[in-house]
């Protein structure tokens, strides 16, 4: 029994010097200029993560470049205002190209709107500028099952998203007033990231989506292109010759991610709390 825990231990032991050994092995190859592959995918619900990411391409002095990768259809409306303002801080230093996937819209759009430089797919569905609250009405089933719930609170409007109980007029009219303000936030940020102007950008601010061919009309994206052809306007953009190097914090630390039993933050959204969310909602 004693040799057997000393050969795992041993196995552990070799297991991390090889995940160090991997680490400092890609640092030390990529000694040239390179460009910084951040991916954003899933549902957007904290922002921690990629702001680390992007605060460290932007003091890396090697890295001349920084590559969004957006695969989302949004999330909820702080992180992605938190990640937005942090690639508004990195433009103002390098060269930050957004490369679309599947889907960039709502959140996601939102994200990318400051880059230098946004390319979609012709099929990428981006767009969706616009607030979303979503409130389940159980009142219904629970008059149905004879089920009440018994409310005690401090203020008028304290249960103004109670899912027990429909929403009434004055409460839906001080929910409207929050998203038509957040989604004045959103129109103001998309017209300052795109140089447009706030009456142009309301014009298709109504919530629609629209395709990389679509969007390249209506001024919301630059080019069209796949994530290959993303990774060559950075290079371009950033006068980097040749073959540009790539690196990705997310891709060169997953090993120890999973040694740690990190849990990926999509699934931290199955349950969602009420919440006002940029998010299209396919």
């Amino acid at each position: 029994m004693k040799k057997f825990f000393m050969v795992l231990l041993g196995l552990l032991i070799l297991l991390v010097i090889v995940s160090i050994l991997l680490i400092m092995m890609q640092k030390s190859i990529s000694i040239g200029d390179r460009i910084a592959l951040v991916r954003i995918e899933g549902m957007i619900a904290d922002s921690k993560d990629s702001i680390e990411e992007i605060k460290e391409y932007v003091k890396d002095p090697s890295v001349k470049a920084i590559l969004l990768r957006i695969d989302s259809p949004g999330g909820a409306v702080a992180p992605a205002q938190e990640i937005h303002e942090e690639v508004k801080k990195a433009v103002a230093k390098k060269k930050v190209v957004v490369s679309m996937g599947s889907v960039a819209a709502s959140g996601g759009y939102y994200i990318a709107s400051p880059a230098t430089k946004i390319i979609a797919n012709p099929g990428t569905i981006t767009g969706s500028i616009g607030v979303i609250m979503e409130i389940p009405n159980l009142e219904g089933l629970m008059n149905k099952i004879g089920v009440k719930t018994e409310v005690v609170k401090s203020g008028r409007h304290k249960d103004l998203v109670s899912m027990f109980r429909g929403i009434r007029k004055e409460d839906r009219e001080i929910l409207q007033r929050v998203l038509d303000n957040v989604h004045e936030q959103f129109i103001i940020a998309v017209a300052e990231g795109r140089k447009m102007s706030p009456a142009d950008v309301r014009k298709i601010a109504d919530g629609r989506i629209f395709t990389g061919e679509q969007a390249i009309k209506a001024g919301l994206i630059d080019e069209l292109g796949n994530l290959e052809y993303a990774v060559q306007a950075a290079a371009n953009l950033s006068g980097i010759k040749g073959e540009p190097v790539i690196v990705s914090k997310k891709e060169r630390l997953s090993l120890i991610n999973l040694l740690r039993g990190k849990i990926p933050k999509e699934l931290t959204d199955i349950f969602p709390t009420v919440k006002i969310k940029y998010l299209f909602i396919p």
